[in-house]
């Protein structure tokens, strides 16, 4: 609650300053805006550090009557409580972990390379080889107006505990998955899932009543492909729990799986469709803070089944060269500033989908996951955009600023191309899909130069009706 109050409090400032002095922001109101944007993150940091060995007991002894009582926990009874528990201790069996930190939000506990859940779910021998680095396409170096993203202070190595904030050789970090963060939802499914209406750009869904709907400002483009490469800016729109807001996010899509006639999923989405995503998003209930988070999510079925992250053991993670879940900081939060992005590509390699995160590939989901589907071959569409879910009222998405005030204001998707089936670099052709205009919407695509021949505008500032 506290959070919520303080990021409101930035929110309302920070339009109070741009209506009183317009774009051009003085940098005493910068240094403030960063200060307090500073202080709300701040505030959501864990209180101790906690060995993973005390973790791990913490869970086991963990008491159902407790979570179900605290006042922001939503699980549904003590069953849904353990099976919770069940799925935390099962997705860290045999793991031996001799280093963790704390960064942002959460732990993080460095798991070697070969007892990561995806290894033992998929029964991998043999951690993959990654793609060279040197087919990823490298971005020209940019104007000061543009920097590249963080998820770490490069001028402190150690977190607020002494602990370091890297790990050794052959362990990879992986965001702590804890029962204060899983009883903020209803089940251990809800904590998976995008949440039921989740669909693909371009394509029809099923419609749960009464759920959360999803909207969005994107763009696609139909071609068969084995991924391709986005960089996306970054911000961090606030999201209004308290008014039923749920997340907002910027992706890439790569989708296969579409108008094959499999019988439905009970609607007009098949089973068949299968995803490869990455972006960032912000997510009060899965990371307990307003911040903007790298993100990935993958589902062989349709929806059926995936997971946010590594939550479910899915991804192989070979280096520490990203962590997933991690916040982003700074962020392009002063309109008329400089603005912060990442570079993400997505290649289907030797059987796996491999993603690179900032021109290095650092992990991939398994080939075996997709059960000989579609995107064991290629995908077939790929798409761009923000999403954001709510009930009544929806977040902004991108900066919460309209695309048409350009560069700098609104958020933006630029050096945008797939990888075709003779695994050649081809410029995208897309087509806006803005499915709630009174919200949302897209600005281009629009075609230039160099890592900007192909680019776009995305988002808006929500709101109900949407």
């Amino acid at each position: 609650m506290k959070n919520r109050m303080l990021c409101e409090t930035i929110q309302s400032f920070q339009k109070n300053v741009m209506n009183a002095i317009g774009p051009k922001i003085a940098f005493g109101t910068t240094l403030a805006l960063f200060l307090l944007n500073g202080l709300a993150s701040a505030q959501s940091a864990p209180a101790e550090f906690v060995p993973f060995r005390n973790f791990i007991d913490q869970t086991v002894t963990a008491d159902a009557s407790d979570y179900l009582s605290r006042p922001d926990s939503k699980v549904k009874d003590a069953a849904a409580f353990e099976e919770m528990r069940k799925h935390i201790r099962n997705m860290y069996r045999d793991v031996d972990v001799n280093h963790s930190f704390v960064q942002d939000s959460a732990h993080y506990d460095c798991v070697p390379v070969e007892q990561q859940p995806a290894v033992r779910r998929y029964g991998i021998k043999k951690i993959a080889t990654p793609p060279p680095d040197s087919i990823l396409h490298k971005t020209a170096d940019e104007a000061s107006l543009i920097a590249p993203a963080s998820q770490q202070d490069s001028e402190n190595p150690f977190d607020a505990f002494g602990n370091s904030v890297h790990c050794q050789d052959q362990t990879i970090p992986m965001r702590r998955l804890t029962l204060e963060t899983m009883t903020r939802f209803h089940t251990l499914k809800q904590f998976f899932q995008k949440s039921p209406n989740e669909q693909v750009p371009g394509q029809q869904t099923k419609y749960v009543p009464g759920g959360p709907a999803h909207k969005y400002s994107t763009t696609y483009q139909y071609v068969n492909n084995l991924g391709g490469n986005s960089n996306l800016n970054i911000w961090s729109p606030y999201v209004n729990t308290g008014a039923g807001e749920i997340f907002s996010l910027s992706q890439e899509w790569y989708v296969g799986g579409i108008n094959t006639g499999v019988p439905p999923c009970g609607g007009v989405q098949s089973c068949s469709i299968q995803t490869e995503e990455v972006g960032w998003v912000v997510y009060p209930a899965m990371f307990g803070d307003e911040d903007s988070h790298l993100f990935i999510f993958s589902t062989p079925n349709g929806y059926a089944t995936g997971c946010w992250d590594n939550t479910c053991g899915d991804f192989v993670q070979v280096n520490g060269d990203a962590s997933i879940g991690g916040r982003f900081n700074p962020t392009s939060s002063t309109f008329g500033g400089t603005q912060i992005e990442f570079s993400s590509e997505y290649y289907l390699y030797e059987g796996n989908w491999w993603l690179s995160y900032e021109g290095k590939f650092f992990g991939y989901y398994p080939g075996s996951m997709y059960n000989g589907g579609q995107n064991t071959k290629h995908a077939q569409e790929v798409s761009y955009g923000t999403e954001g879910v709510g009930t009544n009222v929806w977040p902004p998405e991108g900066s919460g600023d309209w695309p048409s005030k350009g560069f700098g204001y609104a958020a933006y998707q630029r050096d945008l191309f797939y990888i075709n089936t003779s695994k050649a670099g081809i410029w995208e052709t897309l087509t806006p899909d803005i499915s709630s205009p009174k919200c949302y919407s897209i600005g281009g695509p629009d075609s230039g130069s160099g890592d900007w021949t192909v680019y776009f505008y995305e988002g808006g500032p929500g709101g109900s009706g949407c």
